[in-house]
């Protein structure tokens, strides 16, 4: 029996996207799209997806269970790190001081960084550690919903 491998990956990449947008993230897709989200007033939770097994075993998870708390960003949005290559490109070009890392949540302010959780603190961590860290960021920089 033979796979077709780009098959694979195109379920994997559908999945994958339906997931993080069924927890309430809007998908961005192009550079235009990122810029009009960061740039918007208020806060922004940028989460870098990928396929990657921490992307789907901790990342998307705590992505989608963080935002059950008093207080949470303005907006929930994600790029694809290796499908979206340029609104990607156009994301990372907001966390100034950070180097690439997928996955990966930036939370900005008025289009300013103001912290991350990069794919070292999500990787070999309980999907709990990394909601906790989220919403230590949130209690922080966010208003109650």
């Amino acid at each position: 029996m033979s796979m077709d491998f780009n098959i694979f990956m195109n379920d994997v990449v559908r999945q994958a996207r339906e997931e993080i947008e069924s927890a309430g993230y809007t998908q961005l897709t192009t550079p235009e799209e990122v810029e009009a989200a960061v740039e918007e007033k208020g806060t922004t939770l940028v989460m870098v997806n990928s396929v990657c097994g921490c992307a789907g075993g901790i990342a998307r998870p705590a992505a989608a269970h963080s935002i059950h708390y008093d207080k949470r960003p303005d907006r929930l949005v994600t790029v694809f790190a290796g499908q979206d290559k340029e609104a990607t490109a156009k994301a990372r070009s907001y966390f100034e001081g950070y180097p690439p890392s997928s996955p990966s949540f930036a939370l900005l302010k008025d289009g300013k960084i103001l912290s991350m959780v990069e794919r070292h603190e999500i990787e070999g961590h309980d999907p709990m550690s990394v909601i906790t860290h989220l919403q230590g960021l949130f209690e922080v920089h966010c208003e109650e919903i």
